[in-house]
């Protein structure tokens, strides 16, 4: 591909911001740059050596196409000439990037995709991950815990979540800490999330719904930035459970946006599900209904020895209780 003649009635470098001046005055001199007109151009085809094990037949030789045209040939046959999102890693915005709209101006006239997502490195304990040092961890490895830098295992929403928190053009770093704080604001999500059916309403609202509304959309519309928009979730999580403990009040109405917007925002948009484990959390709740029955009951007949001791052992098996207005709700840690 004649980077030079394409330059001259195109601009290549137009996603990167790179100029061609000085792309040819940085050009390094490498093996192979013999068959080429200019040290910028790309290869579209390439001449196999007979032990490699993919090679088709052409009429400029035996041989497979270019990294650059791969990705066009499949993009443009299966998403057509133009499409609306192209992403990728931030190191492959140049040349990979570059090469693929110079590709599809070429052959079709067009830049290839209505918007670029470059997303930004994972590290894994502040550090770059590297098979060698034993600093690196597989997506099956985080889901099962067989790992030796993980304590436990995560669920894949807990992963999501996690990642989510950071804009996807930043740097995120990976580490067990991280991931178990993810793994309780995940978890203080789906419970406030489950709270909602037990909402008491109230003729008036504490909470500007509208306004919350809005800046969730904001959030997203800033070049996906989930994490504003997760600060908003927050934001009326604390809401709902002040609502809950009857330390503030909402209307019907305003509960019913909620619980909409917030399923549409967390489910949808964020792509988060329920784990398994809360989804089948009923019959464990159930259990622990009837213990917090039996401990009032105790406390009614001044039995504290009894009431004392179901709340410590539910409080040694991860599940606190809030006793609260002469209400008492509990939490699973």
């Amino acid at each position: 591909f004649d980077v030079i003649e394409y330059n001259n009635s195109n601009e290549y470098g137009i996603l990167s911001k790179r100029n061609i001046e000085d792309l040819i005055h940085n050009t390094r001199k490498l093996d192979g740059q013999s068959d080429k007109k200019n040290p910028q151009d790309f290869a579209l085809w390439k001449k196999a050596e007979p032990q490699h094990i993919m090679k088709w037949h052409s009429p400029w030789s035996l041989g497979f196409p270019g990294w650059h045209l791969e990705c066009t040939a499949m993009s443009s046959k299966y998403l057509g000439e133009k499409f609306d999102i192209h992403g990728g890693g931030m190191d492959l915005k140049f040349p990979h990037h570059e090469c693929e709209i110079a590709q599809a101006n070429a052959c079709f006239n067009t830049n290839p995709a209505n918007y670029w997502v470059h997303t930004n490195m994972l590290t894994l304990n502040g550090s770059k991950m590297s098979k060698s040092t034993g600093n690196s961890v597989l997506p099956k490895e985080i889901i099962s815990g067989d790992n030796k830098l993980l304590s436990k295992a995560f669920s894949p929403s807990v992963i999501r979540f996690f990642m989510m928190q950071a804009h996807y053009r930043s740097i995120l770093d990976l580490s067990n800490d991280a991931l178990v704080a993810s793994e309780k604001g995940y978890n203080k999500l789906m419970d406030a999330i489950d709270n909602l059916d037990n909402i008491k309403v109230s003729n008036k609202t504490e909470f500007n719904v509208k306004n919350w509304i809005s800046n969730c959309y904001k959030a997203m519309n800033d070049d996906f930035n989930t994490p504003i928009l997760i600060a908003q979730i927050f934001d009326v999580v604390k809401f709902i459970n002040l609502v809950k403990a009857e330390k503030a009040k909402i209307k019907a109405s305003d509960l019913k946006d909620i619980k909409t917007k917030l399923n549409e925002f967390v489910f949808d948009v964020l792509g988060l599900e329920k784990n398994k484990s809360n989804t089948s959390n009923d019959k464990i709740k159930s259990v622990i209904e009837i213990l917090i029955e039996l401990r009032d009951k105790a406390r009614n007949d001044k039995n504290f020895k009894l009431s004392d001791k179901i709340r410590d052992d539910l409080k040694n098996a991860g599940i606190i209780l809030n006793d609260s207005n002469g209400k008492t709700d509990f939490t699973i840690n």
